[in-house]
């Protein structure tokens, strides 16, 4: 017998007046949602303030600012709008103007009359035919196609709250009542399904909480997220920039560019203190390489291609271009692909891997000649849609801190163990402790291999964890696929999660590429691949990080570790015989040779917050010394002596210094 979970909980007496949804048998319904109701069903309450409710806190909300938004604006059409991690967003075709932040309040003030009239969400059920007609005669088009994209055999699904309906597969809160906690955030624009090629929508960007006390705690973490935004600060710290020629591919500047090699050299000398081998690899590789790995059939919209002169000849009536040209899948492109049958189709490279596993093959290997551990920082390409793209966190060219293992199956839990360490080691150095692991497991379609296959690697990730003394989550679904991974994710100082690294036991390349080894039986063996990041992409890494610091970065890593000012033009002399004292010694540092006053230097140096100022006048001249400012703390005089070795000292990474 079915009856909606809410029903089965009132029941069974679990039905507070708090519950927004429900588990049912392990799985998170609206309570609206028909369930079989057994002796054996479990079914338990998911409150407003449990992290499970927020989701659909979110969405439902969603769906009220869309009815807001047809109230104040009809005419308007909806698209999609789910939840996010920091919100929800609704994508709109407002044919009559753009948004302005007045119209946010507007749609907010409705939004707030809406939640208090406590309207219940109701859930209906319609044939694919029903619901054409409906979508049709409501002028829905956005919604017409997303109804052509459900699978067959699916319920179609509506939610009314009032007289505003949607297609939506769910789930929602049982009344408007929850979402009282509510704030829009911003406008965006946002291409129709990821592509430049299909109408421009309008996003609104908002945000909702069980309580007006979470909303407001997160609406100042938003402040203080505003000041840290790493796209601010790059341009204030002079570390990055863009440009339109070149679409989401940043430029680093002087100070960004050391940042970027120093976290190379420091990932280096972890890789060559724990037997890892750096790799070179090529940019460009003929399409076989991508069909052989699978990245062709499932990730070729995320590549830019390459065509030489032969291939586009026959389809661009014989003017070719060269074959350094790089091209994304535009509809030219796209129809050149369709009728190449023969030529040089490639693809730049989008990830490591695959090259590697060239590498391994390339000559005759021993289980003696494993693990082998293969690193590779080479640059890596891949088209993101411009609607995606931000700052450093999400770009279309960028480096890796990557790593590819070849390992016997007995050698997985030493070699998974030793990337354990190896992560824990940089995270402390980089001031990121606080440290969650989620197990990202097989997609429900999509994925190479057997299922067996890849049950039996998620238990040598689980396995691991475990064995480290560490607690994993289930990221159900969120694998690769090609295969299951482990996912670290930090938390900032401002209380962001973010993901950083990624371990992968991947049991399809090696098939894929034929890969073996000899085994002490003098017979060939399939070896175990591990893909492992620590940081990830450094772009990416970087944003997070100059946030998380608010770009007052450790000595270590700093552009400048001390920046000398001087109390008028005489002292200039000596600040540049110390510093070229201090450049000796292998120390970064700057002199401010400007004749602008004491405080005005002190004012500008702080701008690129270094992590020292030194501040030189008659007393410190005569004493061979500076007086140390950090920050807005005065640490008094220090002779250069003493202050060389404090600098050295805290110029290695706290894992490097001597003990």
């Amino acid at each position: 017998m079915k009856v909606t979970a809410g029903q089965l909980l009132k029941d069974r007496n679990r039905l507070p007046p708090n519950a927004v949804a429900a588990l049912v048998d392990g799985r998170t319904v609206d309570l609206h949602t028909p369930v079989e109701a057994t002796e054996t069903t479990e079914v338990k309450p998911i409150l407003a303030d449990d992290p499970r409710a927020l989701p659909i806190i979110r969405h439902s909300t969603a769906h009220v600012m869309a009815d807001a938004v047809q109230r104040l604006f009809p005419g308007t059409k909806v698209t999609i709008g789910p939840s996010i991690d920091s919100g929800f967003y609704y994508d709109f075709d407002r044919p009559d103007g753009r948004f302005t932040d007045d119209d946010l309040a507007r749609i907010e003030a409705v939004m707030k009359e809406i939640a208090v009239g406590d309207t219940p969400f109701v859930r209906g059920v319609m044939t694919r035919e029903e619901a054409r007609e409906k979508l049709t005669k409501m002028g829905e088009t956005y919604k017409v196609e997303i109804l052509d994209g459900i699978p067959a055999g699916e319920d179609i699904s509506f939610y009314q709250h009032g007289s505003w309906i949607d297609l939506c597969e769910g789930p929602h809160v049982p009344s408007t009542r929850f979402l009282q906690a509510v704030k829009l955030t911003s406008v965006a624009g946002a291409y129709w399904r990821g592509d430049e090629r299909r109408p421009m929508l309008q996003r609104i960007y908002g945000t909702a909480f069980p309580t007006q006390k979470a909303l407001d705690a997160h609406m100042r973490q938003l402040e203080e997220a505003k000041a840290r935004d790493h796209r601010k600060l790059g341009k204030d710290l002079k570390l990055f920039m863009f440009h339109e020629w070149a679409p989401a591919s940043p430029f680093f500047l002087p100070r960004g560019a050391h940042l970027y090699n120093a976290l190379i050299a420091y990932m280096r000398d972890q890789y060559a203190r724990r037997g890892y081998r750096e790799v070179i690899t090529p940019q460009i590789f003929d399409k076989a390489l991508w069909e052989t790995s699978g990245h062709w059939e499932n990730y070729r919209d995320n590549m830019f291609l390459a065509l030489g002169t032969d291939a586009l000849e026959p389809t661009r009536e014989g003017h070719g271009v060269p074959m350094s040209q790089v091209f994304t899948l535009d509809e030219k492109v796209t129809a050149a692909l369709a009728s190449v049958s023969s030529g040089y189709i490639c693809g730049c490279k989008a990830m490591n891997c695959p090259s590697h596993c060239l590498m391994f093959a390339a000559d005759r290997k021993s289980y003696r000649d494993l693990p082998l551990r293969m690193a590779d920082f080479g640059r890596l390409h891949r088209y993101e849609r411009s609607g995606v793209t931000h700052g450093l966190s999400r770009v279309r060219t960028f480096s890796q801190d990557d790593a590819h293992i070849f390992c016997t199956e007995e050698q997985m839990p030493a070699e998974i163990g030793a990337f354990f360490d190896l992560l824990d080691e940089v995270y402390r150095d980089l001031g990121m402790t606080d440290v969650k692991i989620m197990l990202a497991t097989r997609p429900d379609s999509g994925y190479l291999g057997t299922i067996e296959s890849w049950e039996r690697a998620e238990k040598i990730l689980g396995d691991a964890v475990i064995a480290k003394g560490r607690t994993f989550e289930v990221a159900k679904g969120e694998g690769a696929f090609y295969g299951p991974k482990l996912e670290f994710h930090i938390t900032d100082a401002i209380g962001r999660s973010w993901q950083l690294g990624t371990l992968q036991v991947d049991p399809n390349l090696p098939e894929r590429f034929d890969l073996s080894y000899i085994g002490a039986d003098n017979t060939a063996h399939r070896p175990v691949m591990l893909h492992r990041a620590v940081l990830g992409s450094l772009e990416r890494f970087l944003s997070l990080y100059i946030e998380h610091t608010a770009g007052w970065f450790p000595a270590w890593l700093s552009p400048e570790q001390i920046v000398l000012v001087t109390v008028s033009d005489k002292h200039l002399e000596f600040a540049e015989s110390l510093a070229a004292r201090m450049r000796l010694a292998g120390l970064r540092v700057e002199v401010d040779p400007s004749n602008e006053k004491l405080t005005a230097k002190i004012r500008n140096a702080s701008l690129l917050r270094p992590p020292y100022i030194g501040v030189i006048g008659d007393k410190e001249v005569e004493s061979d010394g500076a007086t140390l400012r950090k920050g807005r703390t005065d640490l008094g005089f220090m002779p250069a002596a003493d202050l060389i070795a404090k600098l050295r000292a805290e110029s290695v990474a706290p894992s490097r210094a001597p003990a």
